[in-house]
């Protein structure tokens, strides 16, 4: 059986010390529409450390090996591939699970040709947030050029993807939150944000209306939950969408938080819709694929649009890396290198 190097985890969960890189792990067969790659670089994303832990749900076909979002070179291909990958192609792209690894088996359905003018690195960083976004802003959140957007926990990766997502295709106006001044600093001045407020500090349901007049916002894409529930149906417009992608402040409403208006979703007609994007079939995350590829790559290449890098490291490095996701102080990706 070939094997490969890859990730593992002490006891198939547990804290960051438990992982190691077992020398000794079966490299991946190919099959239907898969392409085996070769991994030169891949991201890390907030799912990754619920993963390690043993609190998030992995869909059916996703390996143990964790990561989602990687950039290498194709070593084979099976009969079904899509059309137009070969052997030797350098590509990018999003897989259910097993990117901490030397070898990916995925489908071609969503893969990507690596344009020579972006990094391994960067195109590392690129699948996991940018499909998310661009899934929660159109297919879910529904934006056309001239609506108004907020998007939650503005230094994220997803949200960093997102608020260039909306600047660069029209957006009237373009908020963001974030829990210190120095991320809402860099929501305005790096990303283009109209204003950005700090959840910590400030009333961010009203400074928002404020910004807009009282009208409030169309689309108000969330992951944090029950403290911001209230304050999103508070600043929605009418007819406003809000999409739900996470719940970092817990399952449930506390004592302590905001209680919501009910009334609000009679008297704004808004939609409050949650959706993930690991979980879906290989044709939805297709269309996604091509989504991203017809509007966003081109953007990449003229550096329109821009992958930020908070910082690389070598995979020998993993447990480090893991800590500085958990530490909630990144303005941008962690990427990981296999030389």
């Amino acid at each position: 059986m070939a094997t490969m190097r890859a990730v593992d985890i002490k006891g198939g969960k547990g804290p960051i010390e438990n992982m190691f890189i077992n020398a000794d792990m079966p490299r991946p067969k190919v099959d239907h529409a898969k392409a085996l790659v070769k991994v030169k670089a891949f991201g890390l994303n907030r799912m990754d450390l619920m993963q390690r832990e043993g609190v998030y749900p992995l869909p059916p076909q996703a390996p143990a090996t964790m990561g989602v979002e990687f950039s290498g070179i194709i070593e084979e291909v099976a009969t079904e591939a899509e059309k137009g990958f070969k052997k030797g192609d350098a590509v990018f792209g999003l897989a259910y699970g097993g990117a901490y690894a030397e070898y990916i088996a995925v489908s071609t359905h969503m893969l990507m040709h690596k344009p020579d003018a972006l990094s391994w690195e960067q195109c590392a960083g690129i699948p996991e947030v940018w499909i998310t976004a661009t899934q929660a802003l159109y297919l879910i959140g529904e934006f056309e050029p001239g609506k108004s957007v907020l998007w939650h926990a503005g230094a994220s990766g997803v949200s960093i993807a997102g608020q260039q997502l909306s600047k660069g295709n029209g957006a009237s106006k373009l908020f963001a939150t974030a829990r210190s001044d120095d991320k809402c600093d860099f929501c305005v001045k790096e990303l283009g944000a109209d204003a950005a407020f700090n959840t910590e500090s400030t009333n961010w349901a009203q400074e928002v209306l404020k910004a807009t007049d009282g009208k409030g916002v169309d689309i108000i894409v969330d992951f944090i939950g029950p403290a911001t529930f209230a304050g999103n149906l508070e600043c929605i417009a009418r007819d406003g969408r809000i999409v739900n992608l996470a719940s970092l402040s817990g399952m449930k409403l506390k004592p302590e938080m905001a209680q919501p208006d009910f009334g609000n979703f009679f008297r704004k007609r808004c939609r409050v819709e949650g959706s993930g994007l690991r979980s879906r079939d290989e044709t939805y995350q297709g269309k996604l694929r091509d989504s991203l590829h017809d509007h966003a790559l081109p953007k990449f290449v003229d550096g329109s649009f821009k992958v930020l890098i908070e910082k690389t490291f070598d995979w020998e490095q993993i447990q480090e890396a893991h800590r500085l996701m958990e530490s909630n102080k990144t303005k941008g990706k962690i990427i990981c290198t296999i030389p």
